[in-house]
């Protein structure tokens, strides 16, 4: 796992650094009510990449809003996946490709970051290396959002509204939704730390 210091760290993402493959394109940014049929699509998407990658496949977590139960989200499943080296993509690439997904991002300065999509479950899977802080601070985050309501309600009303925001000015990327919900992350991000004994004191608020 990674030092407590790394996970701690709100490592900025430099998107000069980011090759995306496929351009982003201004999208209508839609969130909606859970779906309690996300955890079976995350289900099948497993099934996949364990059939695909096979014992190169060294940790899987369903991440993001569609992992929490009650959480408002994009209908789109979050997978982490860890591999020996997220670097080394001809270990792997060819045989994601083939399941169905598509490499669309590296983002080399930000924990070597690869993302890939698929349409049918839509999916964005993340690929790391191990001991990445930033798919540590994502299971502790889901975690902490399906054990604390009144956290996971204040969440879903940072997405509506960074969702809504986006409408008023006519569109925009998915990150430009990520980067106006980003300060709630991080304020959860923070609490989660302190609870869990790794940034100052213990007592959550």
């Amino acid at each position: 796992m990674s030092s407590a210091e790394e996970i701690v760290r709100h490592h900025p993402v430099d998107p000069d650094g980011a090759e995306w493959l496929v351009p982003q394109q201004p999208v209508e940014v839609t969130v909606v009510a859970y779906d309690p049929s996300w955890p079976a699509a995350y289900a099948e998407l497993a099934d996949r990449l364990r059939e695909a990658l096979g014992d190169d496949v060294l940790a899987l977590e369903h991440v993001g809003s569609t992992s929490v139960p009650g959480l408002t989200a994009k209908p789109i499943i979050d997978v982490d996946l860890t591999v020996a080296d997220s670097t080394d993509e001809p270990s792997y690439r060819p045989r994601l490709e083939a399941a169905g997904f598509t490499l669309v991002l590296r983002e080399r300065a930000w924990h070597e970051h690869r993302l890939f999509t698929r349409d049918r479950p839509r999916a964005n899977l993340h690929v790391w290396s191990p001991d990445s802080p930033e798919a540590a601070r994502h299971v502790l985050l889901r975690d902490w959002l399906r054990t604390h309501a009144d956290d996971r309600d204040a969440y879903a009303a940072a997405k509506r509204a960074a969702a809504d925001r986006l409408r008023q000015v006519g569109g925009g990327t998915v990150n430009d939704y990520n980067d106006l919900k980003a300060p709630a992350i991080r304020e959860l991000l923070d609490r989660i730390f302190r609870a869990h004994a790794l940034l100052g004191d213990a007592s959550g608020r």
